[in-house]
């Protein structure tokens, strides 16, 4: 790892996924040590990302969550100054974080997707009830960590789901509920891990049941068979390349009642916390949490040599 010099793990941020990015970049630099990588934690902001170069850092490994580390921002500052970074680039970057676009992508591509509904007004919101149906979830499109997110059983409700979602970005989507169960898909340098299957005790997969609660089951769904698994794998991977996404990250998508798969969204800095999916698909996998973090740096070194 000698020849990946001094790595910057950018942690922190300014997004509303500030606290878990703190979490996500505590485990990785701690990871990064017990690899043998000089690692050295920053606690991110727009003035410090901009001074990396003059620090002397060789490479960064990017664990900021949401606007202004996922969304394509941090990336272009970090290749204005020259200096590899994890993951995707700047176009994928911001074209993943924006579920409206990821949508007409996957659309464009023939990929399965749930039916949505653009809203700009109240009145758009209530008219999407009918156009979709009950129940439906209402998103902001630019947020992640289920932020802003609602499921909308009712028909009351709406407006006011619309109301939070639109606080934290004004592009906001009603997405139709596919009703059955909830999977995701990682990807490490081109190849797919094994897929797990998350069993919330919440009614959906929320902020709390993504971070705080212990009693949310990850597991790998055995009874969908190799076959059906290496399939999912596939349209996953697609996906991902759909969107131009590279090095690492992940894909959650639904299965229907009858066995159909619907892609929900692409993740392109996903978290690295105890409660995270991507290492305990690396760990389904057999490979342990430092060598996962030394292959997504050795991918980063292959993609912006």
């Amino acid at each position: 790892m000698s020849d990946l010099g001094r790595v910057a793990v950018l942690y922190g941020g300014w997004s509303e996924e500030r606290a878990v990015s703190l979490d996500s970049g505590a485990a990785v630099h701690a990871g990064l040590l017990e690899a043998g990588v000089d690692a050295v934690l920053v606690d991110t902001t727009p003035q410090r990302l901009l001074a990396l170069g003059a620090e002397g850092f060789d490479r960064a490994f990017i664990v900021l969550h949401g606007r202004g580390g996922e969304d394509g921002h941090a990336q272009a500052a970090l290749e204005l100054q020259g200096i590899p970074y994890t993951g995707s680039g700047v176009a994928a970057s911001a074209l993943a974080m924006d579920k409206l676009r990821s949508k007409r992508v996957w659309q464009g591509a023939g990929l399965p997707t749930p039916p949505y509904r653009i809203l700009r007004s109240a009145a758009e919101a209530q008219a999407a009830v009918e156009a979709l149906g009950l129940p439906l979830f209402v998103k902001p499109c630019r947020e992640g960590s289920s932020i802003g997110l609602s499921r909308v059983d009712a028909a009351a409700d709406m407006v006011a789901a619309y109301e939070q979602a639109r606080a934290g970005d004004p592009l906001v989507i009603a997405e139709a509920a596919v009703l059955g169960g909830e999977y995701t898909c990682a990807i490490l340098g081109g190849t797919p891990l094994p897929l797990l299957k998350i069993e919330p005790a919440t009614p959906f997969y929320d902020y709390e049941a993504k971070y705080t609660l212990d009693s949310t089951v990850y597991r790998v769904p055995e009874e969908l068979g190799a076959a059906r698994m290496a399939e999912l794998q596939a349209l996953c991977q697609q996906a991902f390349e759909a969107l131009g996404c590279e090095g690492w990250g992940r894909v959650d998508f639904l299965l229907d009642a009858q066995g159909a798969p619907w892609l929900l969204e692409a993740n392109t800095v996903p978290g690295m916390t105890s409660h995270s999916l991507v290492p305990k698909a690396a760990a389904a996998a057999g490979m342990d949490f430092p060598t996962l973090l030394r292959r997504i740096l050795e991918h980063s070194a292959e993609l912006r040599r």
